[in-house]
């Protein structure tokens, strides 16, 4: 396999909701802490106890002041659509499809992660958006030989120390990988990590490998911000969707970027 060429997906399209405040000059901001583990002394997704809530939101503001997609290596195919995709936002996630990989953890309502440890299972709720979960099997399973293509894909998940690793194949060509619109092939293989440093941070990364879309295998990622005392709400997507812009277009031919409101 090629040597992964390592990028930083970066977001430009983004909602206040998600906007990182700056401290105060001079201020520093109080010590996160470690992350909360449980009684076997491994880090957990959530919180310490089933009081201590909250949910994990994109950080934005703080990744490298690169151009966000520099040296990708797509094929003209898919370097084209992406392009396309740059003045036509016309996304599934705003029809409230259930985006797989990047896409997922790029909104401004966040995602928690609820481990069950006796079904060996591990889900991932979509607050907003689509309001939907994704099954991780945590049981060393092997990924089925034939499957239904589906916008989640088949996930089979362990832990290295305290990094979740998440291995999908199986996913359909119906969504968008990210929120800028990296287009992807059925052929899509991911592997994410997710590593949490303190009790505020994921560090997420991600390899895709598709052969069909980009000509070697590279590397993405952000960070993840737990944001403390929140939880799921009821989240009717269609009633609730203020794009309809984005879903559309203006005059059905192109899409203003410049609103700050996103699904």
């Amino acid at each position: 396999m090629m040597k992964p060429l390592r990028l930083t997906i970066a977001v430009l399209a983004f909602s206040m909701a998600s906007i990182v405040v700056a401290q105060p000059p001079g201020s520093k901001a109080p010590p996160a802490g470690p992350a909360p583990v449980n009684a076997e002394g491994r880090v957990v997704l959530g919180g310490k106890n089933p009081a201590d809530k909250g949910i994990w939101t994109p950080v934005f503001g703080i990744l490298e002041p690169i151009s966000p997609y520099a040296g990708i290596p797509f094929q003209p195919w898919s370097k084209a659509v992406y392009d396309y995709r740059q003045t036509r936002e016309l996304e599934p996630h705003t029809r409230c499809k259930a985006s797989g990989a990047a896409r997922q953890f790029l909104t401004p309502y966040g995602v928690e992660f609820l481990e069950m440890t006796e079904l060996k299972q591990l889900y991932i709720f979509d607050i907003g958006g689509p309001h939907t979960f994704r099954t991780i099997y945590m049981d060393g399973r092997a990924h089925p030989t034939e499957w239904q293509p589906t916008n989640y894909g088949h996930s089979v998940g362990h832990w290295e120390g305290n990094a979740l690793v998440v291995d999908t194949v199986g996913y359909n060509e119906e969504f968008w990988m990210d929120r800028r619109g990296l287009p992807h092939t059925n052929k899509l293989h991911t592997i994410e990590r997710f590593n949490r440093t303190d009790k505020n941070t994921i560090d997420y990364r991600l390899t895709i490998d598709d052969t069909g879309a980009y000509t070697k295998t590279f590397e993405g990622g952000f960070k993840l911000r737990w944001n403390q005392g929140e939880e799921l709400f009821e989240y009717v997507c269609q009633q609730a969707n203020y794009a309809t812009e984005l879903m559309v277009g203006t005059g059905g031919s192109s899409v203003d970027r410049s609103s700050s409101i996103v699904p």
